[in-house]
């Protein structure tokens, strides 16, 4: 575990030794920012509307939920900007094979790195707590959907993240490991709406491995077992295929 902790460092570190960390979360930052603007304008709005007519106005489900499920679409674009290097790099600089002769296992590689691009993923989150704690400041939100929409959100990154990975072991390009990796990020995104075009065995297979699907309980506050395991063996799927991909670069080299 040391040596995946290790590695896990030096991998976050080098995102930040780079305008990658920086580019990514300001872009997060500022497009979260935006999202963040518009539906607390239009929440204030109805808000007023709904007091008016003697409703209650319940802020979680009405502009911090909303707020997420919109900026979810921020992940297609400035994720795969945190995996293409993950592998690329190391292919282009001709650093893989210094790894893959370290005394290190592929798995501890691949936690490794996939930890790494975790942290800078956290980071990104940490930035939205500021428009989160501006909310507690002058409102009364639950706090406990708030945690767990968090927790969705962490599960849902580490699943891209882990197809991140794998499609970055497969090209030493930065810029084509972006570009297979979006177009599978928004694959994974529009299945739920192909799946409306399918019977009713076909649409229920393709509900079932949407990943944004299975984020909706999460930000109502429910923690179901089934989106729990469908997030974690998502994730161990997609770094068991990255691990056979390395160990066939590491049978060529």
């Amino acid at each position: 575990m040391r040596n995946v902790l290790a590695l896990a460092q030096k991998e976050l570190k080098g995102y930040f030794a780079s305008p990658i960390a920086y580019i990514v979360i300001g872009l997060y930052a500022l497009m979260f920012g935006y999202f963040f603007y518009a539906l607390l304008i239009y929440f204030d709005r109805q808000g007023m509307q709904m007091a008016g007519a003697g409703q209650s106005v319940n802020v979680n489900e009405q502009l911090i939920r909303p707020v997420f499920l919109n900026a979810m679409v921020i992940f297609l674009f400035v994720l795969p900007m945190v995996t293409m290097r993950t592998y690329s790099e190391e292919k282009r600089s001709g650093t893989i094979e210094l790894l893959l002769t370290a005394p290190l296992t592929d798995m501890q590689i691949i936690l490794g790195k996939f930890l790494g691009a975790m942290g800078l993923y956290a980071a990104m989150l940490a930035v939205t707590l500021i428009h989160v704690g501006l909310l507690f400041a002058f409102g009364n939100p639950e706090w406990i959907p708030i945690a767990i929409t968090y927790v969705g959100l962490l599960l849902m990154g580490g699943c891209f993240i882990s197809v991140g990975l794998l499609i970055s072991s497969l090209t030493k390009n930065q810029i084509v490991a972006v570009m297979i990796t979006f177009t599978v990020f928004l694959m994974l995104w529009v299945i739920d709406w192909i799946a409306s075009f399918m019977g009713p065995t076909g649409q229920a297979v393709l509900n079932y491995l949407s990943i944004t699907s299975h984020l909706d309980d999460f930000t109502r506050g429910v923690v179901d077992t089934k989106h729990l395991v469908y997030y974690v063996s998502f994730i161990l799927f997609g770094l068991f295929l990255t691990a056979r991909s390395v160990d066939m670069e590491r049978w060529r080299g």
